[in-house]
């Protein structure tokens, strides 16, 4: 089958998207150049017949072949026990945003388990690994952004303290998108916190790039914006 498979996704490899792809992507350099609504198509395709065979064989030398694993893994029909062994073995997989963004958007399933995933996704937030953490983020800003778990997501980014790029955006990512969901929750958070600077203003500058922010409040936020030596200053008042 994964032979199969492999044949089909380079059939279906574009040399120019390959370009722009892998320009997306910097980090790997294993981008066959597939486009994702076709990776997507084939993914429901499985699904729908011997996925757990597909899964048990699965290669990962293409960005494209760890894609649809992602993708079938969203689609697949199973008890929820299982779910999460797929989902377990398939997190040390992810290397890239790409994967990671695309693999949480599509777990839709989390809707119907909430209290489940949400202790499932707890110990991927305090892993030491890149895509571990930002695995447990990106599901949070998906699925946890609204009442009651919002409370507690605050705290949780507050905690995340990882120097990886790709963890720091996740995480001004995710508060970003609270914000906009829910501002009088999150703009006393954004007023006590303790994030790195990068992470804070990065926060900052994407609620300002949401259309559903009206001018004023962007403006408010413009204004917030840290200095570097701010953070030093506000852990201060924080802790004192």
């Amino acid at each position: 089958m994964e032979t199969d498979i492999r044949t089909q996704l380079l059939s279906l490899a574009e040399p120019e998207y390959q370009k722009f792809a892998a320009s997306l992507i910097p980090n790997i350099s294993n981008v066959m150049g597939v486009r994702l609504p076709i990776i997507r198509k084939i993914a429901k395709q499985i699904a729908a017949t011997d996925w757990r065979t597909y899964l048990d064989t699965a290669r990962d030398d293409y960005f494209e072949e760890v894609m649809l694993q992602a993708m079938v893994i969203g689609h697949v029909q199973a008890d929820l026990d299982e779910l999460l062994i797929r989902i377990a073995a398939f997190v040390p997989k992810i290397d890239n945003w790409s994967v990671c963004d695309s693999f949480c958007a599509g777990l839709k399933y989390t809707k119907v388990h909430m209290d489940a995933m949400w202790s499932f996704i707890q110990p991927y937030l305090k892993s030491d690994q890149e895509y571990d953490i930002r695995f447990g983020v990106v599901m949070l800003l998906n699925f946890y952004l609204e009442e009651p778990y919002i409370h507690q997501v605050l705290p949780l980014l507050d905690q995340i303290k990882h120097e990886a790029y790709y963890v720091k955006m996740a995480v001004a990512w995710a508060i970003s998108i609270a914000y906009v969901k829910q501002p009088e929750v999150t703009m006393p958070y954004l007023q006590h916190n303790t994030l790195d600077d990068f992470t804070y203003n990065k926060a900052l500058q994407k609620i300002t790039e949401s259309y559903r922010v009206t001018p004023e409040d962007k403006q408010r936020i413009r204004g917030m914006k840290r200095k570097a030596k701010k953070q030093a200053e506000t852990l201060k008042q924080i802790t004192s």
